[in-house]
């Protein structure tokens, strides 16, 4: 499956277009849909002394996606039963900070600051292991745990160090819990095969200057120290969107991706999930995640509806904008993409469910219970846009749990004679009838049941 032509065209004049205005040594983008790679191309050179060309097999320094699969680790975690997102992160690492809660500091809402104590990023040497851990006690509490989302590579940092007392170290658990079984052999805290230099691209003269290049360290790595290439973060952004069996279920990544704090709260244009960032474009919101190191910036970026998305690496850390093109890229696909819905099929429905279906009232509004593919669904009618339908699951003997949806985790309750009729339901404790009601009215009472 290959881009249509005109869509092709229109993916390489932008990217073309970005590596001239950024001048960028190289810009690498990636557009694909459904595990599939779509369109591929990088431009400009990989090596400026060498005069090495870029191509799309290349490892960049992927910067700050190195948080997803640092969440993905955190939640393995947590759906194994060995560690809860909602008790403070020193439960698991008592030298970290008190009172932010392991789901604060996925969404970067720990209020502790954004670096390790020092002055890394001037002299360029990452604390030890054993010197980040010595340093969590003076780590400077900036915000109130839960106040408002502060960015923060010390948070993503410690969460490293969690997953790494959970088992291995933090770089061996990656490799055999999540890179290996996924397939992404180019993604790794040090680069095998052909590999970008980082530059600085001079401001004021048409000259590019190496960036230095530091060793990932088991202390920092969590936080931002993978390289990976364009196959592997579509590979990557694909299981964002469908999970994999013996990684993380799809559930647990719907979880991830459910906004937990807007960072731009006045406009929401972005926000982030647990570990994910999400991007606002109209009405679609696509997760992923940027990036950024010395010389190279890169995002990733996928709507996970239709699993369709794209990828930017480029070897200069000023004056680009990869995020935006990212963005662009996707959203071109997914206008230029035509959307096939999967063919309807004729289904049964439990005897247990048949009752309940068809046109109820509560609170003097009309609400329609069907089932469709293979599970219950409540409509609102004429409810609020993204607030009608609610996704109902069994929770016992004629009880059903909002899985998704409108009233999220309430319950819906059946009543019935003592014949097995049906009187009435209750929905998060309204009363639910087959006809117009007011608050306190009885329903008429059913003369015989189904049965009869």
């Amino acid at each position: 499956m290959s881009a249509p032509d005109q869509l092709r065209d229109e993916l390489e004049q932008r990217l073309a277009t970005a590596q001239a205005e950024w001048r960028a040594p190289s810009v690498a983008g990636a557009v694909f849909s459904c595990g599939e790679m779509l369109w591929q191309r990088a431009v400009g050179l990989a090596d400026v002394e060498s005069g090495e060309e870029a191509t799309v097999e290349h490892a960049y320094r992927i910067g700050s996606i190195t948080k997803t699969f640092t969440a993905v680790a955190i939640m393995q975690l947590r759906d194994e039963g060995q560690l809860s997102l909602d008790v403070p992160v020193r439960a698991y690492l008592p030298e970290f900070p008190a009172g932010a809660t392991v789901r604060q500091a996925l969404s970067h809402l720990a209020g502790i600051q954004r670096e390790p104590p020092g002055e890394i990023w001037e002299t360029m040497q990452a604390p030890t292991r054993d010197e980040l851990i010595a340093g969590l006690p003076d780590a400077e509490q900036v915000l109130a745990p839960g106040e408002l989302w502060h960015y923060s590579n010390l948070a993503f940092a410690s969460l490293g160090e969690v997953v790494a007392r959970a088992g291995a170290s933090y770089e061996r658990t990656l490799r055999e819990r999540i890179l290996d079984p996924l397939g992404l052999g180019r993604t790794r805290l040090r680069p095998e095969g052909a590999r970008a230099t980082p530059y600085f691209v001079d401001p004021y003269a048409d000259r590019a200057r190496v960036e230095p290049d530091p060793e990932a360290t088991e202390s920092t790595a969590a936080a931002g120290w993978l390289w990976s290439t364009l196959g592997d973060l579509a590979r990557w952004a694909d299981f964002l969107c469908t999970g994999a069996e013996g990684v993380l279920a799809r559930t647990t990544l719907d979880e991830m991706a459910r906004v937990r704090t807007m960072v731009d709260q006045e406009r929401w244009t972005l926000a982030w999930g647990l570990g994910l960032e999400l991007y606002r474009r109209g009405d679609r919101v696509l997760a992923g995640h940027g990036g950024a190191m010395p010389g190279f910036l890169a995002t990733v970026c996928v709507d996970r509806t239709s699993r369709t998305g794209a990828a930017v690496l480029t070897n200069t850390a000023a004056g680009a904008a990869p995020e935006t093109l990212a963005l662009d890229f996707a959203c071109a696909a997914l206008d230029a993409l035509p959307h096939t819905p999967q063919p309807w099929a004729p289904g049964d429905v439990p005897a247990t469910v048949e009752p309940l279906l068809g046109l109820w009232w509560t609170e003097g509004a009309r609400l329609v219970i069907s089932y469709r593919e293979g599970r219950l669904q409540a409509e609102l009618v004429d409810g609020p846009e993204g607030r009608r339908t609610s996704y109902l699951s069994p929770d016992g003997d004629d009880r059903w749990r909002v899985a998704k949806g409108r009233e999220r985790g309430e319950l819906l309750r059946v009543v019935r004679t003592e014949g097995g009729a049906i009187v009435k339901l209750y929905f998060a404790t309204y009363p639910v009838t087959r006809h117009p009601s007011t608050f306190g009215e009885d329903p008429p009472q059913p003369t015989r049941s189904p049965a009869a």
